[in-house]
């Protein structure tokens, strides 16, 4: 329990700091902003996930906690998917984008803080980034090409095929791809290379979590009425749903006990990732859903892992 307290105390800081930043400086707020977002994007996130990733045995990771972050992402984004086509009517155009929202977790910021302090490793941060980035994303890229080409009738500047390899291969899924590359080999950079890599990687967290503090200003959460209904049904998936899934997986299906289904638990209660709204302004499709999702499971993450930690800690 002291070890989650001590690890949301630290992203809850680094996210205030980004808040108050901007009412603070609210004239410099969009050029820090816009600063921040690339700098995060093209260097410092890929240099994380490069060192976590070759410094993990991948191994370990792949055998077991791996398919069961992948099993829970794919059966929550699933049953919501159902359950609000059935419920809502949820046009197919926003489906897949909340779907998503559900489903895809913020491991790459508050994740690798909070196993840290939490479980002791890196291991369920690691498996969750494995299963997200070079599996899951690309799959949800595919139905975004298709959705947003379905809805300009197939005139886009790039063909489809195109469309989803340049989402695909950004720097950081790239960054994961060569990390996992370089595990599985026993390869490791030369220390005059991998020291600054490393340290470039450190400040990843803090400027992501401050970014997103920073992006919390300003908002108006619930302002469109229409879609309340769905909010909360993707909200509740992925706050309660999802951990409640994971749990009976770990469980019941691999037989996990103890900090390992401590670890997997947490990581399933983790919010959703800002990710998810990035790829969705990228393929120009509905981001109300997921834009509120990402604020109230950031919101709700903190109390439902203390339940977690006092549950199965």
């Amino acid at each position: 329990m002291q070890g989650v307290l001590q690890g949301f105390s630290v992203v809850l800081i680094l996210i205030g700091i980004g808040l108050l930043t901007s009412v603070a400086l609210p004239r410099q707020r969009a050029a820090i902003a816009q600063g921040l977002t690339p700098l995060i994007f093209y260097i410092t996130n890929p240099a994380l996930m490069f060192t976590l990733l070759a410094s993990t045995d991948l191994h370990a990771v792949v055998g077991v906690f791996t398919p069961i972050a992948l099993m829970v992402a794919v059966l929550t984004g699933s049953a919501y998917a159902l359950v609000a086509r059935l419920v809502f009517n949820t046009p197919a155009r926003r489906l897949p984008v909340a779907a998503m929202s559900t489903s895809y977790v913020n491991a790459g910021n508050i994740g690798v803080p909070l196993a840290l302090y939490a479980v002791g490793s890196t291991s369920p941060v690691v498996s969750v980034l494995i299963a997200q980035l070079l599996i899951i994303a690309p799959v949800y890229l595919c139905m975004f090409a298709v959705l947003s080409r379905a809805k300009s009738g197939g005139a886009d500047s790039l063909p489809g095929a195109k469309m989803i390899l340049k989402s695909i291969a950004n720097p950081v899924t790239i960054a994961t791809f060569l990390g996992a590359v370089f595990s599985f080999f026993g390869l490791a950079l030369p220390e005059v290379i991998h020291a600054p890599v490393q340290m470039i990687g450190d400040a990843s967290i803090p400027l992501l979590l401050m970014s997103f503090g920073m992006a919390l200003y300003g908002q108006r959460p619930l302002s469109d009425k229409n879609l309340r209904g769905e909010i909360y049904l993707a909200t509740a998936f992925k706050v309660f749903f999802m951990p409640l899934l994971a749990w009976l997986v770990a469980r019941f299906v691999f037989g996990l006990s103890g900090i390992e289904l401590l670890g997997v638990v947490i990581m399933a209660a983790l919010p959703t990732a800002q990710n998810v709204l990035l790829f969705a302004q990228q393929f120009k499709l509905p981001v109300a859903v997921p834009r509120e999702v990402v604020l109230a499971s950031t919101l709700l993450t903190f109390p439902s892992v203390l339940v977690i930690a006092f549950l199965l800690g």
